[in-house]
C-alpha cells in the first residue's frame, strides 16, 4: 500500500491512523535561488529527503501534504519570489494537523527545506502544546541533519542559500532543474559585505535583512564547486539521520 496520503483512499488513511503513523510534512519555500536554480528548490528538496525516508521506514511514516510556499519577505526584491506570513504559514500548518488528529493520527514531523521557516516551526511547535497537547510534533532541517557531509564540501566562508550545499542537493535530485551554464558564486567571504550584513551573519546574532543587502545575484557561497556526488552525500546523511530518529521515536 502508497504511503503518500495523497495517493490513499480514505479506508486506508484510516488504517494508517490506526496503526499510528507518523505523518510527514515536507516544507519549502517558493523564493528566489540565483540565476541557476528554481524558485521551488527548498521544496523540492525537503520532499526528496522524504521519499527516500519511506523507501527506508516503510509504511512507519505517511508523507502528507506539503507546504510548498515559505516564509520568505528577505527574497521579496528578486522576481518571482512569493511569501506567507509567520501568522499564514503558522495557520496552515496548524490546520492541517488539526484536520489529521480529527482523524486519530497523533504525530507529526515536519521537514523543513528553508531556513526561514524555522522560527514559525519553533513558535508553532510551543503553541500546539497548548491546544493540541495530545499531539507529538518535531522538525527538523535538511541542512542541519548532514552536518559531516556539508562539512566536507570545504565551504565558502560565507555560504548557505544556493551555495554549495543546496546546490549539490539539487544536482543530486532535480539535476534536469539545474541551469548549470548559470551556475556562479555569489557573496563567499565577509570582507566583500558591508558592515551591517557582515553583522547579520556574525554566530549568535539574528539581524533580518533584506537578501539584496548581501548578495547582489542572490547566492551565498560558490555553486560551481559541487557535483551530485557531493549532494547525494549530503541526502544520504539526512535520510540515515531521519530514520535513526523516526525509529527511536517509534519505539518511545
Amino acid at each position: 500500500m502508497t504511503n503518500r496520503l495523497a495517493e490513499m483512499t480514505t479506508r486506508e488513511a484510516g488504517v494508517a491512523a490506526q496503526q499510528d503513523a507518523l505523518v510527514v510534512i515536507p516544507a519549502g519555500a517558493y523564493e528566489q535561488h540565483g540565476p541557476a536554480m528554481p524558485m521551488a528548490t527548498d521544496t523540492i528538496r525537503a520532499e526528496a529527503v522524504a521519499a527516500r525516508l519511506a523507501d527506508e521506514v516503510g509504511d512507519q511514516i505517511l508523507i502528507g501534504p506539503s507546504i510548498p510556499v515559505g516564509v520568505s519577505p528577505h527574497h521579496r526584491d528578486f522576481a518571482g519570489t512569493v511569501t506567507l506570513s509567520t501568522a499564514t504559514f503558522a495557520a496552515v500548518l496548524t490546520d492541517y494537523i488539526d484536520s489529521l488528529a480529527h482523524h486519530g493520527f497523533r504525530r507529526f514531523l515536519v521537514i523543513t527545506g528553508h531556513g526561514g521557516n524555522n522560527a514559525t516551526l519553533g513558535a508553532t511547535a510551543h503553541d500546539l502544546l497548548r491546544t493540541h497537547p495530545d499531539v507529538e510534533f518535531a522538525w527538523v532541517a535538511v541542512s542541519a541533519l548532514a552536518k559531516d557531509a556539508i562539512g566536507a564540501l570545504g565551504v565558502s566562508e560565507v555560504h548557505g542559500h544556493c551555495g554549495e550545499a543546496e546546490t549539490a542537493q539539487m544536482l543530486c535530485v532535480a539535476p534536469e532543474l539545474v541551469r548549470n551554464e548559470l551556475l556562479e558564486p555569489g557573496a563567499t567571504t565577509l570582507a566583500e559585505m558591508d558592515p551591517l550584513a557582515r553583522l547579520s551573519r556574525a554566530p549568535g546574532v539574528n539581524l533580518s535583512l533584506a537578501w539584496g543587502r548581501l548578495t547582489s545575484n542572490g547566492v551565498l557561497g560558490d555553486p560551481t564547486r559541487v557535483t551530485p556526488a557531493d549532494g547525494e552525500r549530503i541526502i544520504s546523511e539526512a535520510v540515515a539521520t531521519l530514520t535513526h530518529i523516526v525509529t527511536e521515536w517509534a519505539a518511545a
